[in-house]
């Protein structure tokens, strides 16, 4: 049997957790977090033990940890179950300061831990087989890349205060995903944005609208579009151009329901939101972690993936301030 430590019975907590449950030979031991009536309800519905960090990470039966809990507590936890020598599952991003990030990258290094990063758009069977084209040449040499990425609606400003903003919590996702279907390094950054949808999220220093232009050594361009409303759903929409054509992911719709009269054609809408439109990426992504456990596999997203892609936040909100592409 497989004992894992899971930190954060919020929402990601729990979409982990009912991941985990669908291994017969792994289990949640423990549940770690500060609210306890979240903590003893999972662990109720995992069988599992409500505990602390430091009696968890101290029991030699756990051989793992799902890092699901707020951002400022990753990195900690990260360099903590790194040197007892537990294999790490960290929900994105590791942590909203680079420097930071770095030095637990340090830690994970020196102890030579397995760390996974949840960047679980990568396991989107859509978006692999985009993947696999691109890979088997299917549109010849990639020239240009458009990502789109909407919100059905914007969250509350008391999570936009806490987020690190746009680029670091919402276009991250999107970053890492230019990163892995180029295949090559990003070292140009152009960035605009504005604040359209919600006056109060321009009002904390963020934005809800923008625009990211990257470009590689060789030329290739992927432009990553984001806004944080679109009335008619969870948009998640990716288009690769090629010297041979064009390949493109579309959304997943609620039904491939259409109804057809004398005024033309009406489809179902976008899936809602992200836990519908990623519940197959979810279960895909800790089953890499599970086989990973296992010595079976290796992290599809590994903690220098994580750190990659806030480099380019971080670079995407310097291009806003200073209205100049950013070179890396």
């Amino acid at each position: 049997m497989i004992n894992i430590c899971l930190f954060g019975a919020g929402r990601i907590g729990a979409i982990h957790a009912a991941c985990v449950n669908q291994h017969a030979d792994v289990r949640i031991r423990y549940v770690v977090d500060v609210y306890a009536p979240a903590a003893e309800k999972l662990a109720l519905e995992c069988a599992a033990t409500v505990t602390d960090p430091q009696t968890a990470l101290a029991d030699p039966e756990i051989d793992g940890v799902i890092i699901a809990s707020s951002t400022d507590t990753h990195a900690d936890l990260i360099e903590q179950a790194a040197l007892a020598g537990k294999a790490i599952f960290c929900e994105k991003p590791i942590d909203l300061d680079i420097d930071r990030v770095r030095h637990c990258l340090a830690v994970v290094e020196k102890t030579g831990v397995l760390c996974a990063i949840g960047f679980n758009r990568r396991f989107d069977p859509q978006f692999e087989k985009l993947k696999r084209a691109i890979e088997q040449s299917r549109v010849g040499q990639v020239e240009i890349i458009s990502i789109t990425s909407r919100d059905p609606s914007p969250p509350p400003v008391e999570y936009i205060k806490v987020s690190g903003g746009l680029f670091r919590d919402m276009m991250i996702h999107d970053f890492d995903m230019a990163r892995w279907l180029l295949d090559e390094e990003i070292v140009e950054v152009f960035a605009t944005a504005s604040c359209q949808v919600d006056a109060a999220i321009g009002e904390v220093g963020d934005v809800d609208s923008a625009l990211v232009t990257l470009k590689t050594a060789s030329g290739k361009l992927c432009q990553i579009n984001n806004s944080r409303r679109a009335v008619y759903g969870y948009d998640q929409r990716i288009e690769v151009f090629g010297s041979k054509g064009m390949i493109q992911a579309n959304n997943n719709l609620e039904s491939n329901l259409v109804v057809t009269g004398e005024h033309g054609s009406l489809s179902e809408k976008p899936q809602h939101f992200f836990l519908e439109r990623y519940a197959q990426a979810y279960r895909l992504e800790l089953d890499n972690y599970v086989s990973c456990l296992r010595g079976e596999a290796v992290p599809v997203a590994s903690a220098d993936d994580g750190m990659r892609a806030l480099l380019l936040a971080d670079a995407a909100l310097r291009s806003l301030q200073t209205g100049h592409a950013v070179i890396l």
